[in-house]
């Protein structure tokens, strides 16, 4: 095999001969991010090639070959056993080969490219009453081909066994670049007409057979022992009783024999009723022998888990993250399906009887609520993210999260294996399919010091040992990648490790396909990600990252590679790659890329990194991936650093200034509100919008005017003692003060009167664009003037806002003093959902709103969000736009990123307004500034503007009465005052009256 490094010029030339328009990455911003998977382990690629076809696959394996450059196949990186990263050409079929090419619902088959996620795929045949059985927790971004490569199951495989089991036919790319079908009677050549491929795949396949015959007593008595047995080769089913189903043979090679390029998949109908129940135990061990009781009611899943992650999911999202679970230290999720609810609900109740009678379930209960439901599976599903780092700040790493054994053998194995783990002083978070005796554990491994490694590879080589003793596989469904293909010869005779081997070499004789896998398997402990180089970059920063021991360096290594962001829907992050597709546009791209930077390897100029740079260009700072991404990664925070470190004793880009200043700016543009208003309206405000870094392709917002600021608060005044301060922020300040004195008023109505706190600023534009030093002077200043022993609550009307006082200003000023002040910050919607009186009753609201969600307040308010909130005060129907508006803050100001934001709306918000039905009442709420702003600009002259949750609240409307005091509340009887009308503020530098917000159509 030749050098890769001078290989790779001739490689990307003959590319441009053979595959012109072929998409080859080779520097350093683009390759980083594929250095990692989900595993621990890091193998830099030295190109990464984007296939749109079939026949551009044909041309990267020829011109490998001739070149002597490896190649690994990739999906989605999701591989926790280290699969998906190799040292030569990484094929990434997630970008551009996921298509949908037929779906044959009288077959119940569908025809997938490699690359097609999952959840694109369910959704699709959802409508025709099908689904695709194996379901991993990863259904969100995992993709077919990487299903096929490590034959994974899911929650359902107690009913819907492996990827293999519903697998018709393979459409591959042989290692000589020979295109071939494999299907379940043997292997044939893609092109009948192309007679050289027909007679090398019928020597090939001829050659399998003979290997197949010369060894079938270890193939029949030591492969297909148990359900989840997917380490090695899975040769027997290639046995003549089998048929020769060289399509299941070669599901779950990972990519070690043969490139998938396009499968035919088995469908099975989605169940017409269903339920789960939640089952409470002491121990997992308990909830393990009530295994083989459950099986017996045939489930279609049987889930475990223990406290650590219940306790992380709570902490990381909120207490009410997780509803619905019974008493205990560890649950079974355990769900039943068929035809008839009824019946299905009294198998349940049977069920739970049983249980119960045994004596080892703690508390048991059936999850009738859909929402409920969801969230208990929001849990497992982010077990892996979950358990990479506790809410002790503890890290857990993978490389034996996926033995299985028999079901009925998992309650004496994981006994033996917590023995296992006590005696190497090893901790371990385990949850898993229960049912299919899957186990997934999370070990706190040093994999940074040269005797943690050692003491690691002590252990999984025991840990080998005990799951063969216990008839078991070291793999179940994550494959055995780089983790434990080593291992394979304590489970298998050395006859059958030569039999895995001679079945390779027939089909990749040169050992080019994902070398190091399986067959001459890499060392387990080599290319470790945390065996970091002696030199790695000092990081000092101005965050203090309170959560993360060894501060910046620590922070960014939280992203383990499960790739939640990677997802199109569900939660909000991240934004930027729902948009884009691109890799280095994910929460995990920019993450992995900034671990490289402080590796200094790949990324060797530090904090003057221009690829980092490029990377984070497109992150809107919107915070969400705080609270989705299940290891709790803050690319807002991290960019922010990085920005900080970047221009430091630089000129910046000039939108840094003209929109990172704009506190200040519209501070000094209140005093003259009116002629700079009608200077922005023309020729001179595109000038200088193009002159500061800003989009010419929206509106400037109007500014305010001081008089219209001080008429609001004016108004707003109760006379009553003040219990909580409104601090007026600088954005509701210059752009909507009617805002402020709406705030006030709904304060004062729900009993809960302020005083207000205004010449102050949280900081948060600095932040935003890197300008950490004069952020820490104007958050010093403010939490000076708030630290003053007044410890009533600080309510923030807008969300950014009171999330920067929340979180930026204590972790950028790490004082006491700032963390009094971060602990007595509320938004609105937290302020009235904790701190209203009890007797408080809001004016009538619409039956219908439209809402969107401020990213900072979904991040960072856990359990206080509007949408909670308009529910409970008897809104009937709230259609959240679940995701970024797209403008957040300057990002969408700024002209380069336009294009970017306007598609970010265009993912939820947009079409949320463009479904409004002008017939029917609705409200448009959104509390952000910036989202406003965006939904302003979608709706152009059509008419949709949104209120401030304090609008549509604010009780100073014609015919009301006088707010704030508590006959008034009592009083109120309902009237159709807010129904057929529609939000719509018709002045953003007046108060609004009644009649100005609610108008009919």
């Amino acid at each position: 095999m030749t050098d890769t490094t001078t290989a790779l010029e001739p490689l990307v030339a003959r590319l441009a001969e053979t595959a012109p328009g072929l998409r080859v990455e080779t520097g350093s911003g683009a390759t980083g991010p594929y250095a990692y998977d989900a595993s621990n382990y890091r193998v830099p690629p030295r190109a990464v090639v984007f296939p749109r076809t079939a026949d551009d696959v044909v041309a990267v394996l020829r011109s490998c070959r001739e070149t002597g450059i490896p190649v690994t196949a990739r999906g989605g990186g999701t591989s926790m056993a280290g699969n998906a990263v190799g040292p030569g050409v990484v094929l990434d079929f997630s970008r551009y080969m996921n298509r949908i090419l037929d779906i044959d619902a009288d077959a119940r088959t569908a025809r997938v490219e490699a690359g097609v996620v999952l959840d694109a795929l369910c959704g699709a045949t959802a409508l025709h009453g099908l689904t695709f059985g194996p379901d991993p927790s990863s259904h969100s971004r995992c993709t077919l081909g990487g299903m096929i490569g490590n034959d994974a199951c899911g929650n359902r495989s107690v009913r819907h066994g492996r990827t293999g089991g519903h697998i018709e036919a393979l459409e591959l790319v042989m290692a000589d670049g020979v295109r071939a079908v494999a299907d379940r009677t043997g292997l044939r050549a893609a092109d009948p007409d192309d007679t050289d491929a027909v007679r090398h795949v019928a020597r090939l396949e001829a050659d399998v057979r003979r290997l197949i015959d010369a060894n079938l007593a270890p193939i029949r008595t030591e492969l297909g022992r148990i359900p989840r047995q997917v380490s090695g080769y899975q040769l027997h089913h290639l046995l003549p009783e089998r048929g020769f189903d060289m399509a299941r043979a070669l599901v779950g090679t990972e990519g070690s024999c043969a490139v998938v390029t396009a499968a035919t998949v088995r469908l099975v109908p989605t169940a017409q009723a269903a339920t789960l129940l939640a089952l409470g135990y002491d121990d997992v061990v308990d909830a393990a022998e009530d295994v083989p009781t459950i099986l017996r009611w045939s489930p279609t899943a049987v889930e475990g888990m223990d406290e650590a992650i219940v306790a992380t999911m709570r902490a990381r999202r909120g207490p009410d993250s997780v509803t619905g679970l019974p008493e205990g230290r560890a649950w079974l999720y355990v769900e039943l399906d068929g035809d008839d609810q009824e019946a299905v609900d009294a198998r349940a109740a049977e069920l739970l009887d049983v249980l119960e009678a045994q004596g080892r379930m703690t508390a048991g209960r059936v999850v009738r609520s859909p929402a409920e439901r969801r969230a208990l599976w929001r849990v497992r599903e982010d077990g892996a993210g979950l358990a990479a780092r506790l809410v002790d700040g503890g890290e857990s790493w993978p490389g034996w999260e996926d033995a299985a054994v028999a079901p009925e053998n998992l309650a004496a194995y994981l006994r033996d294996f917590r023995k296992l783990l006590a005696g190497h002083d090893l901790t371990g978070v385990l949850y898993g399919h229960f049912g299919a005796g899957c186990v997934h554990v999370r070990i706190d491994f040093d994999l940074a010091t040269a005797d943690g490694r050692g003491a690691a590879r002590r252990f999984l080589s025991e840990a080998a040992t005990l799951v063969a003793g216990h008839g078991g596989t070291l793999s179940g469904e994550h494959g055995d990648g780089r983790a434990r293909s080593e291992l394979l010869e304590i489970m298998y005779t050395h006859g059958l490790i030569r039999t895995f081997a001679a079945f390779k070499e027939i089909f990749d004789p040169e050992g080019l396909l994902n070398p190091g896998i399986i067959v001459a398997p890499a060392r387990l402990d080599a290319d470790l990600a945390l065996h970091t180089p002696a030199d790695v970059l000092p990081v000092e920063s101005l965050f203090s990252f309170p959560h993360d021991a060894e501060g910046f360096a620590g922070a960014v290594r939280r992203c383990v590679g499960v790739g939640r962001c990677r997802s199109d829907a569900g939660g909000v992050m991240c934004p930027s790659y729902r948009a884009t597709g691109e890799e280095n546009d994910s929460t995990r791209g920019r993450s992995r890329l900034l671990q490289e930077m402080v590796r200094g390897e790949l990324v060797e100029d530090g904090w003057r990194s221009t690829e980092v740079r490029d990377a984070l260009d497109l992150c809107l700072s919107c915070k969400a991936c705080s609270s989705d991404c299940p290891v709790g990664v803050d690319m807002a925070t991290y960019k922010a650093e990085f920005l900080h470190h970047h221009y430091k004793g630089r000129l910046r880009p000039r939108s840094h200034y003209s929109l990172g200043w704009l506190p200040l700016t519209s501070a000094l543009a209140g005093y003259a509100a009116r002629p700079l208003n009608a200077l922005l309206r023309g020729p001179a405000g595109r000038l200088l919008a193009r002159l500061g870094g800003v989009t010419t392709k929206r509106l400037i917002p109007a500014f305010a005017s001081r008089r219209a600021l001080r008429r609001a608060l004016r108004s707003a005044r109760s006379g009553e003692p003040a219990k909580t301060v409104l601090f007026v922020d600088s954005f509701t300040r210059a752009f909507r003060p009617e805002v402020a004195g709406a705030t006030s008023r709904v304060l004062a109505d729900a009993g809960i009167p302020c005083t207000t706190e205004d010449g102050l600023c949280c900081g948060l534009t600095w932040v935003s664009t890197g300008q950490l030093s004069v952020a820490r002077r104007v958050m010093t200043r403010t939490v000076a003037r708030l630290d003053n022993g007044d410890d009533r609550p600080v309510v923030v009307a807008e969300p950014s806002c009171a999330a920067a006082l929340k979180r930026d200003v204590p972790e950028l000023l790490d004082t006491d003093a700032a963390r009094r002040v971060a602990a007595r910050v509320h938004t609105l919607t937290g302020a009235l959902t904790d701190l209203a009186a009890p007797d408080w009753t809001p004016p009538e609201l619409p039956d219908e709103v439209v809402l969107q969600t401020h990213c900072h307040e979904y991040a960072t308010f856990k359990g206080h969000h509007p949408r909670g909130l308009l529910s409970r005060l008897g809104v009937t129907k709230v259609d959240e736009a679940e995701g970024c508006c797209g403008l957040a803050g300057n990002f969408g100001f700024e002209a380069q990123h336009y294009d970017t934001s306007m598609a970010v709306a265009d993912l939820a918000l947009k079409p949320r307004l463009d479904g409004i039905d002008h017939d029917t009442p609705v409200a448009v709420v959104a509390d952000g500034f910036s989202c406003a702003t965006q939904i302003d600009h979608l709706a152009g002259d059509r008419g949709i503007r949104a209120l401030h949750l304090a609008e549509l609240l604010d009780p100073a409307a014609p015919g009301r009465h006088t707010p704030g005091t508590a006959a008034s509340r009592a009083s109120r009887t309902s009237t159709a005052t807010c129904r057929d009308v529609r939000c719509r503020p018709d002045s953003r530098s007046q108060p609004r009256s009644r009649s100005m917000v609610w108008r009919r159509w």
